[in-house]
């Protein structure tokens, strides 16, 4: 039987020596639902920009155990087959995270933030925290913390992943509107793994321009960033070559 895993992490900072200081993720698919929701000690210190966001101070997590030696991930790992779903919102982030405790993911991945770009191209933002107020899921939480016995805090793991179950069960009304004759949960495992059609610039020279409209006044400049920006990611990448025909 298919159990899906809803998962955020904190973390110290966002750096490549940055660790993951809580875990929280919710079980579901079975009798009942699994809640788990565990603080760490780390040898990282927390960055202030961190702490502004999560609020987890040092003090917070003297005596705790290292993430690695915590029950809570070493469920994490006897759930780790490939007959389960991993479900995060931006899931390379807190899957690279976890790598850094030796966790390697078996789980099929639905990474919300890329089905919600999928399906929700014209939104104006795809954070979590947005889709929060602008779908009304704030009005539901409370009465789906309180059964799950879980205490809403914004930007804290255990607080988003109940925000993201309420958003889940959207997206996947969302996506079975649009792809009516598949199945909703193997569809968003297809829609992680598939490019994302960038149509607009946010950033340089062209922001605010179509990619369409730069392919047809300055094509030299996209075959630029296609040879030269060795960290342009592939949604880019992909849109790019969509918008020069190649």
């Amino acid at each position: 039987m298919a159990r899906y895993i809803i998962l955020d992490t904190e973390t110290t900072g966002t750096g490549e020596l940055d660790r993951v200081i809580q875990l929280g993720y919710m079980v579901l698919g079975q009798k009942e639902p699994e809640i788990h929701n565990e603080f760490f000690s780390t040898q990282v210190p927390i960055s202030f920009g961190a702490m502004e966001v999560h609020g987890i101070t040092p003090s917070m997590l003297t005596g705790k155990t290292p993430c690695s030696q915590s029950e809570s991930y070493k469920r994490l790992l006897e759930l780790n087959t490939n007959d389960n779903y991993l479900i995060i919102h931006n899931a390379p982030f807190d899957i690279g995270m976890l790598e850094k405790e030796g966790f390697k993911t078996q789980m099929k991945v639905i990474d919300t933030l890329r089905v919600a770009k999928h399906i929700f191209p014209d939104e104006e933002a795809h954070r979590l925290q947005y889709f929060r107020y602008k779908m009304g899921l704030y009005m539901d939480e409370q009465k789906e913390a309180d059964a799950l016995g879980i205490i809403i805090k914004a930007h804290d793991a255990i607080g988003d992943v109940l925000v993201l179950k309420l958003f889940l069960s959207k997206l996947k009304e969302a996506v079975l509107t649009q792809f009516p004759k598949d199945n909703p949960v193997e569809k968003m495992v297809d829609l992680t793994l598939t490019p994302i059609l960038i149509k607009s610039f946010n950033f340089g020279k062209y922001k605010g321009k179509t990619l369409q409209e730069v392919a047809r006044s300055d094509a030299a400049y996209l075959r630029w960033m296609l040879s030269s920006m060795e960290n342009l990611d592939d949604d880019m990448r992909y849109s790019i070559n969509i918008a020069l025909g190649i």
